[in-house]
């Protein structure tokens, strides 16, 4: 439920526009599950609206304004949920929230959710060339909100498959490369996730793609999330969860145990941190 507020305390639009929804469902007498059978959602999935977990959706919203009869009201007021992020991966992000397990895998680049600040802006800039700073400081503090999810020590579970070639990218130079490869180690010595290499001597096995990441919740089937440059696309039909999950499975298989690749991970690390000596 959305938190109480003293009166006459500021919000904000979005605190407006959750707290609204929650009134005028009640105020219609209907509980989080009768608006969802509705407007064909999970009772859940209107709580975690009313709370902030989950973005109003204009389309939602419309649907909610018929139910309600409220005119065009939660129409407009959706428009208060500004995304974060990307269209292709808003949703992505919200789903993150509510996992209770992640498995990953990256083919190029460190995972968002494990990215350290001079990473992520060196992958922002590289992006976004000729970019204000103050438009990539954006993106980098909106990625670092995202990794915060980490900072509870048990949720969501998080299993890391990543190919060499990430370890290999000098991505914004060798500082950066030992610091990030580090946080890396620490947050597996942390036992907060699990990390796997795929070593370049693995071959074709093992390759999954640029980045797959499947979700597994609490009351809900599994989601895959794929991700190419500038695209991204949410994939809930069984047979497509089996598939990717048989890939990952295998990618799994032909990487190194998570023990030696900590000791991998760790040796790159050393390499990147003696260049930067130099």
């Amino acid at each position: 439920m959305a938190k109480s507020k003293d009166e006459g305390a500021a919000q904000s639009p979005e605190e407006f526009a959750r707290e609204e929804l929650r009134r005028h469902r009640e105020a219609a007498g209907l509980t989080q599950e009768a608006l969802g059978e509705r407007i064909f959602v999970s009772g859940s999935y209107v709580g975690q609206m009313e709370c902030g977990t989950r973005r109003l959706r204009p389309e939602l919203a419309e649907a909610i304004d018929r139910e309600l009869g409220t005119g065009d009201y939660f129409a407009r007021l959706s428009k208060a949920f500004k995304p974060k992020y990307e269209d292709y991966f808003a949703e992505a992000a919200e789903l993150e929230r509510l996992a209770t397990a992640i498995y990953e895998y990256a083919s190029t680049l460190v995972p968002g959710l494990l990215q350290t600040a001079d990473y992520a802006r060196a992958v922002m800039r590289g992006g976004n060339p000729t970019a204000l700073a103050e438009y990539v400081d954006g993106l980098v503090a909106s990625r670092l909100e995202r990794a915060r999810l980490l900072d509870d020590p048990g949720t969501p579970e998080m299993w890391v498959v990543l190919h060499e070639a990430v370890l290999r990218t000098m991505v914004g130079g060798p500082g950066v490369m030992a610091a990030q490869l580090r946080h890396i180690s620490a947050c597996v010595r942390g036992h907060r996730i699990t990390v796997q290499v795929v070593p370049f001597s693995a071959g074709a096995q093992g390759a999954l793609g640029s980045l797959v990441s499947i979700m597994q919740f609490v009351d809900a089937p599994d989601v895959v999330y794929t991700e190419g440059p500038r695209v991204g696309q949410l994939l809930d039909y069984p047979a497509l969860v089996r598939r990717h999950w048989k890939l990952y499975d295998l990618a799994r298989a032909a990487a190194l145990s998570p023990e030696v690749s900590l000791t991998f991970i760790e040796s790159v690390a050393e390499e990147y941190a003696k260049c930067a000596q130099t």
